[in-house]
């Protein structure tokens, strides 16, 4: 029985990261109040496809006009970080 390998893992294994969108839009019936609107998937830095294709969205979609996009990337897997050990330690 082969074992099926997470969708979020594969695309870490293919370059994307955690990203992390916070945008503030105006409300339609307020448009001197801005609310917030947190967006998080797993996205390619520094071009960010997938956020690019919601934000395309949302200018389409919905009736909210965006105000300012601010965005956050981490890489999820990263080398390992490895230093020198300078001595050795024997425990009985």
């Amino acid at each position: 029985m082969a074992a099926k390998v997470s969708r979020d893992f594969v695309l870490q294994m293919e370059g994307y990261g955690l990203a992390t969108a916070e945008i503030l839009y105006r409300m339609p019936d307020h448009p001197g109040l801005l609310q917030t609107f947190l967006w998080q998937d797993y996205d390619l830095c520094p071009r960010f496809p997938e956020l690019n294709k919601f934000l395309e969205f949302w200018r389409r979609e919905i009736e909210g006009p965006l105000h300012s996009v601010r965005v956050a990337h981490s890489g999820l897997i990263k080398p390992a970080e490895l230093r020198s050990v300078d001595g050795m330690f024997l425990l009985n």
